[in-house]
C-alpha cells in the first residue's frame, strides 16, 4: 500500500481491479483548498489512457512488476514468442499484448517484458527504433529544402511520413510513442 507521495512516471498501481502505469503526473497545491495529484494513466494491458485526479496523502494499492530483458524470436497467429536472454527459456505472449509495439518489432531486437508474479501484462521497447524504407516513391534530388513529404512502408509494414529525399533502402529513426520519422540514419 502507498500513498499519492509515491506517484512518478512509469509507476505502476492496482485502481478498480485493473493495473495502471502513471505517463504523467502533477502534484498541484492550490492557494485555496488541499493539494492534490493530477495524473494521467494507461491501462496495462490494453493502453487505455484515462486521467484521474488523487487527494493529496489518499492510500493507493502500489504492484510491484518483474521486468526482464528478452528477445523476440518470431510471431504465429495468436503469440509472439520471446526468449529469456538468461535462462533461454521460450514464452509465448498473447498478441493482445503486444499490439503497441508490435509495428516496430523485428526478429531478435530486445524487449522488456514486465511480470505479475509469473504472468506477463505488459511489453517495453526503445524510444527510438531504426528501421529501413521497403516502399515508397523514387526519391527527388534537390527536394531537402522545401519541406515536402511522401508516405513510405518500413520493414516491419508500419507506414510513416518521410522526407521527399529518402529512397528505399534508407534507413530511418522512428519514435515508438508516436510513431514518427525522426531522421535519416546513415550507416
Amino acid at each position: 500500500m502507498g500513498s499519492t507521495s509515491d506517484i512518478k512516471n512509469n509507476f505502476v498501481m492496482e485502481l478498480n481491479g485493473n493495473l495502471w502505469k502513471v505517463v504523467e503526473f502533477l502534484h498541484v497545491k492550490p492557494g485555496k483548498g488541499n493539494a492534490f495529484v493530477r495524473t494521467k494513466l494507461k491501462k496495462i494491458p490494453g493502453g487505455q489512457v484515462v486521467e484521474q485526479t488523487f487527494r493529496s496523502g489518499e492510500k493507493i494499492n502500489d504492484v510491484k512488476l518483474m521486468a526482464n530483458e528478452m528477445t523476440y524470436l518470431y510471431s504465429d497467429e495468436s503469440h509472439y514468442h520471446v526468449m529469456d536472454n538468461e535462462t533461454y527459456e521460450q514464452i509465448p505472449i498473447a498478441v493482445e499484448l503486444m499490439a503497441s509495439v508490435k509495428d516496430f518489432l523485428k526478429e531478435n531486437d530486445t524487449v522488456k517484458v514486465l511480470f505479475r508474479d509469473s504472468t506477463p501484462v505488459d511489453v517495453e521497447i526503445a524510444a527510438h527504433v531504426i528501421l529501413e524504407i521497403t516502399e515508397t516513391d523514387p526519391g527527388l534530388r534537390g527536394d531537402t529544402a522545401t519541406g515536402g513529404s511522401k508516405p513510405a512502408f518500413l520493414e516491419t509494414g508500419l507506414k510513416v511520413t518521410v522526407p521527399l529525399f529518402l529512397n528505399i533502402g534508407d534507413k530511418v529513426k522512428v519514435d515508438t510513442r508516436t510513431g514518427v520519422y525522426l531522421e535519416r540514419v546513415r550507416a
